[in-house]
C-alpha cells in the first residue's frame, strides 16, 4: 500500500489567488466562498487561474450484501439498471453531467450480475460484497484493491487531461453500509448517523437502525473502541461495514491528494467515503471540495469532523453525483468571474482595501 506522506497545497499561492480576486471590479469578498474555494483549487493545481472547464464525474457501483437483512425498500437488481441508465445519459446524474458540461464515466466496482453492463467499464471485484451482519463485508485484499482502483481512476483522468473530478455512487443498502462505517469512524450510536435512505417506513427504519446497531457490537465497536491508529481503524471498518463503491471513493480521493486533482464531493456517501480517506491519510482534507449538505443525518456529522462547509444548502439525497454536478457548474461560472471580469485599474477605479480591525489598512 501507500505510504499516505503527500505534500498539502501550495498556501503562497493560495494567497496569490485569493489577492487576485480583490483586483475584479466588484466588493471585496463580494463572490463569498467561491473565492476561497477557487483559490484552493488553483492552489491543488499549481494554476494561478483556476481551470474547471474539463470536468469528468467518477460514478462508483457495488451491490451491497447487508441487503439480506431488509434494510432497503429495493433489491440488488436495481443497482445494475440503474447503473446503465446513468452511463447512457438517462438518469439524473447523467442529464445533469451533460447540462454541466461533465463527461461520465460509470464504474462496476462490485454489481451482482454476470451480465455485460452497456456503457459501464467493469472493475468488478466480486458480485456484491457480504452481509457484515453475518461476516465482514469484505477482505482486506479486496478493500486495497478498490482503493487502489479509485487512485488510479484519478491517475488515468489526469493523464486525460480533465481538471477537476466530481464523485457519485449507486448501490441498493449503501445509505446502511455508509451509516455503519460512519458510527465506527465517529464513535456515534447507529441512531445518531443512521437516515431513512430512499424512504423506508418507520417499522423498516428502526430495523435498519438496529441491525446497524448489532453490527457495531459484533465488530467491538461500542465496547471502548479498538487499540489501533486512524488509519488501521479506517480500514478495519471499511472491510467489516463498508462497501466496495465506498473503498473505491475513497480512493478516488486518496487519489486526489497524490496526483493534485481537486475533488468534488457529493452526498452522504461520498462523504462517509472522504472520512475513510481522511483517516487513511489526514492531508487529503485539503484537496476536498464539499459541494452540498444532504439531509441524511450523518452528514452534518461528517462536514464538522472534516472542517467541510457546503456552497448549496437543498436538503437533497439524490446521489449519483446530482449535488457534485450541480457544484461544478457553479464553479465554472465563478470561475468565469475571475477569468473574464475587468479588473478595478481597466475600469478606471480605485481599488476596494482591506483595513484591520483597528482600522488600519492592511499591507
Amino acid at each position: 500500500m501507500e505510504q499516505w506522506d503527500w505534500k498539502g497545497i501550495d498556501q503562497e499561492l493560495y494567497a496569490k489567488i485569493k489577492a487576485g480576486w480583490d483586483g475584479v471590479a466588484k466588493p471585496l469578498d463580494g463572490m463569498g466562498r467561491f473565492e476561497m474555494v477557487l483559490s484552493r483549487i488553483g492552489a491543488i493545481q499549481g494554476n494561478l487561474v483556476p481551470a474547471v472547464k474539463k470536468s469528468r464525474l467518477l460514478v462508483c457501483c457495488a451491490d451491497n450484501g447487508i441487503v439480506e437483512e431488509g434494510v432497503s425498500q429495493s433489491g440488488q437488481e436495481i443497482t445494475a439498471i440503474c447503473a446503465v441508465n446513468i452511463a447512457g445519459g438517462r438518469s439524473s446524474a447523467g442529464i445533469m453531467a451533460k447540462e454541466a458540461g461533465a463527461d461520465l464515466l460509470v464504474v462496476d466496482l462490485g454489481i451482482n450480475t454476470e451480465k455485460a453492463l452497456e456503457g459501464v467499464r467493469d472493475e468488478k471485484i466480486r458480485k456484491g460484497s457480504r452481509n457484515f451482519l453475518k461476516e465482514p463485508a469484505m477482505t482486506s485484499e479486496e478493500v486495497e484493491r478498490a482503493i487502489k482502483i479509485g487512485m488510479e481512476l484519478v491517475r488515468d483522468s489526469k493523464e486525460e487531461g480533465y481538471e477537476i473530478l466530481a464523485i457519485g455512487e449507486m448501490g441498493i443498502g449503501n445509505t446502511t453500509t455508509s451509516s455503519a462505517v460512519t458510527a465506527a469512524l465517529l464513535s456515534l450510536p447507529a441512531e445518531a448517523v443512521t437516515g431513512r435512505g430512499a424512504g423506508l417506513n418507520d417499522r423498516m427504519f428502526a430495523h435498519k437502525r438496529a441491525v446497524i446497531q448489532e453490527a457495531l457490537q459484533k465488530y467491538g465497536y461500542l465496547t471502548g473502541g479498538k487499540a489501533l491508529s486512524d488509519r488501521e481503524l479506517a480500514m478495519d471498518a471499511l472491510a467489516n461495514l463498508g462497501g466496495y463503491d465506498i473503498a473505491c471513493l475513497a480512493g478516488i480521493c486518496l487519489g486526489g491528494a497524490k496526483y493534485r486533482v481537486p475533488i468534488v464531493l457529493d452526498g452522504f456517501i461520498s462523504l462517509a467515503a472522504a472520512l475513510v480517506a481522511c483517516r487513511i491519510a489526514p492531508v487529503t482534507k485539503e484537496f476536498l471540495i464539499a459541494s452540498h449538505s444532504g439531509k441524511e443525518m450523518a452528514v452534518k456529522a461528517i462536514e464538522q469532523e472534516l472542517s467541510l462547509t457546503p456552497v448549496i444548502y437543498a436538503d437533497m439525497a439524490l446521489g449519483e453525483g446530482t449535488g457534485a454536478l450541480l457544484m461544478l457548474q457553479l464553479l465554472k461560472t465563478a470561475n468565469a468571474v475571475y477569468e473574464e471580469s475587468c479588473s478595478f485599474e481597466a475600469a478606471g477605479i480605485d481599488p476596494y482595501q482591506r483595513f484591520t480591525t483597528k482600522g488600519r489598512n492592511r499591507k
